[in-house]
């Protein structure tokens, strides 16, 4: 065991994976969170203590390697990723995606960390930052924790803000409405067999217009820090994408392509689709609806769906503040302090947004962080893997214009003889992806399964 303690600020996803990989490497780890610190600190936005809480959705997206998510996940999980492990045992139907039962999920994460003999879970707030650690505190980060990292970069941090979609019951959904599907018929395997992963509510013409118009003039949340409101467009409330013009949520989220109604045999105007919460299927999400309504509001919205005249709202949407920091314009490469490599930072406190991304940050810290102790240098993989083409974005992007980004494809070296079909292309993104980051690993000392044998 190494002999000097590393402090991992942070309990979410991207701080117990990080403290986990340096337990499993070999060194003493103080993970501290604040939720259930003496004194009652919490955030605005979680509602238990414990670790790897997923507040917003309870999908982690595709697992296909032809989606940037998908690769994400298989480049970590060549890496070892603890979470996706994690998430893999709580796994719940959503078709291709990776969704999970939020509380099994959360559940697995706490007792791999708190089970690992070298690391010391401490609910205390952190102020300042550790000489060698990794700070990973997520949108959420305490006023004077971020205050202190803003008098160490010299400027404030940026800002934006999030938004969180309702949770109804299953049982207050009309099935002889709603429908069980995939698009385009895509299925997911349960105990039971095959079946659609979603519950889709479909809507005609008239019925999706008057949901956009109640849409349009329900009452909001408003306050002084909502003004000019720079939302990241990935969490995007459904209310201002509707303000946008009114076929926006038809060509969006509501896209009924793919999709047909079983009472009519036709494809409906829209659809408003939910997506399974937990593993016995009482609780769905409806999916794309994050927003600020006031709540009376959402309950009168989002009846007008058909197959939610009577929805039960088991958590309401809400919207909460999220902090991020200007990775290009203050941070390393490898995201530390540039005068203190040693002191690192992960999740999305560095300018990444989505549970992937955020996990795989914490993963390459731990990496990174266990090599400097150990008197290497620290690693970044290639741009042409989806993990180094996301730290490129966040190293190389325009300060003066800097806002979060999710993994994709955009952010990948082109292809030296790019095919015309999009579908080729995606997987050539992929194999070449996976086969640099064996090499990666191979010339970087990493001895982990090659990606071959994690991923076929």
């Amino acid at each position: 065991m190494s002999g000097e303690t590393i402090h991992v600020v942070g309990g979410g996803l991207a701080g117990s994976e990080a403290a986990f990989q340096l337990a499993e490497r070999g060194h003493r780890v103080l993970l501290h969170e604040m939720r259930g610190a003496e004194g009652g600190r919490g955030t605005p936005a979680h509602r238990t203590e414990t670790l790897a809480e997923l507040v917003c959705s309870n999908t982690f997206k595709s697992t296909d390697v032809t989606n940037a998510h998908g690769l994400l996940k298989a480049e970590m999980r060549a890496l070892g990723s603890m979470v996706l492990e994690c998430a893999d045992a709580a796994r719940i139907p959503a078709g291709t995606a990776l969704a999970v039962d939020r509380d099994l999920f959360s559940a697995a994460v706490h007792e791999r960390v708190h089970a690992h003999a070298n690391v010391e879970v401490v609910r205390d707030e952190v102020t300042g930052l550790p000489e060698a650690g990794i700070v990973a505190t997520g949108p959420l980060t305490s006023d004077a924790l971020a205050a202190s990292i803003a008098a160490r970069l010299g400027g404030r941090s940026l800002a934006f803000y999030d938004a969180i979609a309702p949770v109804i019951a299953s049982e207050s959904i009309d099935t002889a409405i709603a429908f069980r599907a995939a698009r385009w018929d895509k299925e997911t395997m349960t105990d039971a067999g095959p079946e659609g992963a979603y519950l889709n509510c479909p809507m005609d013409k008239e019925e999706y217009d008057a949901f956009i118009a109640a849409m349009i003039a329900a009452d909001l949340y408003h306050s002084h820090e909502f003004e000019e409101i720079p939302y990241f467009e990935g969490c995007m409330p459904v209310e201002e994408m509707a303000r946008r013009g009114a076929e926006t949520l038809r060509h969006g989220p509501m896209r009924p392509v793919g999709l047909r109604d079983p009472r009519t045999g036709k494809r409906p105007w829209a659809v408003l689709q939910l997506r399974q919460e937990d593993r016995a299927g009482r609780m769905w999400n409806l999916v794309g609806c994050q927003t600020r309504m006031r709540y009376p509001e959402q309950t009168s919205v989002f009846r007008l769906v058909p197959g939610l005249g009577h929805a039960e709202f088991l958590r309401f949407g809400s919207i909460h503040r999220n902090s991020y920091l200007n990775a290009p314009g203050s941070l390393a490469p490898h995201l530390a302090l540039r005068d203190a490599p040693m002191t690192m930072f992960a999740g999305q406190l560095t300018g990444v947004e989505g549970y992937t991304e955020s996990t795989a940050t914490g993963l390459l810290a731990a990496i990174n962080l266990d090599r400097q102790l150990q008197g290497l240098a620290p690693v970044l993989p290639p741009p042409t893997t989806m993990l180094g083409a996301l730290y490129r974005y966040l190293r190389e992007a325009d300060p003066a214009h800097f806002q979060p980004m999710n993994a994709n494809f955009g952010l990948l070296d082109e292809l030296q003889h790019p095919p015309r079909d999009k579908a080729l292309k995606r997987q050539q993104y992929a194999e070449r992806a996976l086969r640099t980051l064996d090499s990666w690993r191979l010339d970087s000392g990493m001895l982990r399964s090659p990606v071959s044998e994690v991923h076929p």
